[in-house]
């Protein structure tokens, strides 16, 4: 059993989005408990799960900001100077570069598991922290007076404010009866890490081709993250074939631009499904992360609004707190929710009307896949816009 259990705060969920907060409202004094159902050891040392981040300047800067960039080695940071955008064998490409944006690159690509130790790097001695592993939440209540979140061991704890930080599944979100909008995409996304023959030049390709989607990220050196987005029924076939063979498809696949490819990681698969909360706060209550929004990767933009959205809630909580006002005071909640549904709801609808777009193959649909990337590329705001959606996310961070 926990022997403390009142709080300020208690954040539901050690992912980077749950420990960014907690890490952004270091040395206000205010007592925080993190209570995670992993246990430390998983925390400390998060195993490889394929996934590769690709990170907005923002990101990398609020990383920077709070130490946890420091924690990433420089050998295992990707960088995306150029960014193409490919609709089956048309010969027209969505073409992005780091010259429109007026960067030297357009973004940076991490794997998730250093993203996430470098975030418990940050807060493993953090004053007034408590971090609460192996802990199963089995009821969660707010009202006027404050916050209450029991665990399955028995011990109930308090605090004026709780945090949901615990994935697009979220069943703090559910306890607190806040509906979400669902949206399965009926597909699976298989993501590894590959070394080939020819460099990749800093370029990202994101390949519509009629029967799956492929993305080619570039990683440091001669290596890249694929991801492989196809129907579900076809996941398990892709997921357990022969590596080599896998990798020779996927290298046809890209018309052997890079050359021989060689699969070094495992191969990871997980379900699409896109989620938006209906209400990102309540009573002494509030969503971050994924569990206010989960994003379709197309776009690679969860980590980044999730970060954001973190950075902002805190920041209003800062606010409250040097003012003399309740941390948890309902106006606060509520600019927190204005300003982080202004970031994520075009990103949200955009990220999926785009995979409607380029998954729909019916004559139809390829044609307006086509007619889309024409466009894009010859009206130069659309493809402005577009490019400032993709590296920077415009938001009240204080």
């Amino acid at each position: 059993m926990a022997t403390k259990t009142k709080f300020d705060i208690i954040v539901i969920g050690a992912g980077p989005a749950g420990l960014g907060f907690a890490k952004a409202l270091a040395g206000t004094g205010l007592d925080i408990a993190i209570i995670e159902a992993q246990s430390k050891a998983v925390l400390m040392a998060p195993p490889e799960d394929g996934r590769d981040i690709a990170l907005t300047h923002t990101s990398e800067k609020i990383m920077a900001d709070m130490g946890m960039w420091a924690h990433i080695p420089d050998n295992q940071v990707g960088t995306i100077r150029d960014a193409k955008v490919i609709n089956g064998q048309s010969p027209f490409a969505l073409h992005f570069d780091s010259q429109g944006s007026g960067a030297d690159y357009l973004g940076r690509i991490v794997p998730n598991h250093l993203i996430r130790h470098a975030a418990y790097q940050v807060v493993q001695d953090q004053a007034d922290l408590t971090l609460l592993c192996d802990s199963e939440v089995t009821s969660v209540e707010t009202d006027n007076t404050g916050g209450r979140v029991g665990l399955k061991d028995g011990t109930e704890l308090h605090a004026a404010l709780v945090i949901a930080a615990d994935s697009r599944f979220s069943t703090t979100r559910r306890k607190m009866g806040i509906a979400a909008n669902s949206l399965d995409f009926g597909r699976v996304v298989i993501v590894c890490e590959m070394e080939h023959e020819l460099p990749h030049n800093d370029t990202a390709f994101e390949c519509f081709h009629y029967d799956q989607t492929l993305a080619i990220l570039p990683m440091y050196g001669k290596k890249s993250s694929v991801v492989v987005t196809l129907p579900s029924v076809q996941a398990e076939g892709a997921t357990n074939m022969d590596g080599d063979a896998f990798a020779a498809d996927i290298s046809a696949r890209f018309g052997d631009q890079l050359g021989a490819m060689k699969l070094v990681t495992k191969r990871h698969a997980y379900p699409l499904v896109g989620v938006l909360a209906r209400q990102f706060v309540a009573t002494r209550f509030a969503l971050i992360g994924d569990a206010a929004v989960g994003m379709h990767p197309v776009t690679a933009h969860g980590y980044n609004l999730g970060l954001s959205g973190a950075v902002l809630l805190a920041g209003e909580v800062r606010d409250a707190l040097q003012n003399g006002r309740d941390i948890a005071d309902m106006a606060g909640l509520k600019r927190y929710e204005v300003g982080h549904r202004k970031n994520v709801l075009p990103l949200y609808h955009g990220t999926n009307a785009l995979v409607r777009l380029f998954t729909n193959n019916t004559m139809p649909g390829k044609l307006m896949r086509d007619v889309a990337l024409r466009i894009g590329s010859l009206l130069p705001p659309v493809k402005s816009r577009i490019l400032r959606q993709l590296t920077h996310i415009e938001n009240h961070v204080r």
